[in-house]
């Protein structure tokens, strides 16, 4: 009999106030050995986080990764452009899994037909804690990227996220178009 492949879903950036929304989809091997140790990629330092993502992408039977952007955050909301992310992330991935887990209280529409939100998953499911490994690895890679292109807004630091250092450049530097125009206090900015 063989084993059943579960992929998990996770996503990275749905608090910021700018960049965009990634999300990854991985299905580990059992064989893996770091199977059991993966955590919530919050919990991880980023040196550890780093070389974790490597691991997974060296070991996992299959992930995928994807956005949505800004444009797509603003038009759709957060929910759903975030569901939108994994919807693609879930496509992109080069095998069909039998079950699917995300991170969350909502089971999204990912084209599979079995799907299940685990609140806390991301620390608790093998599967999802790598899939928050790789997203937040790609989503703050393309953040420093945005920092050399925007570098009065301190982007490889914070990552979007409403610090204060961010409030205060946007205030003294007006609005990017990596800001979510639908996120306060960026919609205020712009009165």
């Amino acid at each position: 009999m063989r084993e059943e492949l579960v992929a998990g879903v996770d996503e990275v950036g749905r608090g910021p106030l700018a960049g965009p929304v990634v999300a990854a989809v991985v299905v580990l091997d059992v064989d893996d050995p770091m199977y059991g140790a993966y955590r919530d990629s919050k919990r991880l330092s980023a040196r550890k986080r780093h070389a974790m993502y490597h691991h997974i992408r060296r070991h996992a039977r299959a992930f995928a990764l994807a956005s949505a952007s800004v444009e797509e955050i603003d038009r759709l909301n957060i929910l759903q452009a975030t569901f939108l992310a994994m919807r693609r992330a879930m496509d992109r991935l080069p095998l069909r899994p039998d079950r699917v887990v995300v991170d969350g209280r909502h089971a999204p529409p990912l084209g599979h037909p079995a799907v299940e939100a685990v609140v806390g998953g991301d620390d608790r499911v093998q599967c999802i804690a790598a899939a928050s490994i790789l997203a937040k690895v790609v989503r703050d890679r393309l953040m420093s990227l945005m920092a050399v292109r925007y570098p009065e807004y301190g982007f490889e630091a914070h990552k979007g996220y409403g610090t204060r250092a961010h409030l205060s450049a946007m205030r003294c530097h007006g609005i990017t178009p990596l800001h979510r125009k639908s996120f306060e206090p960026v919609r205020r900015l712009l009165g």
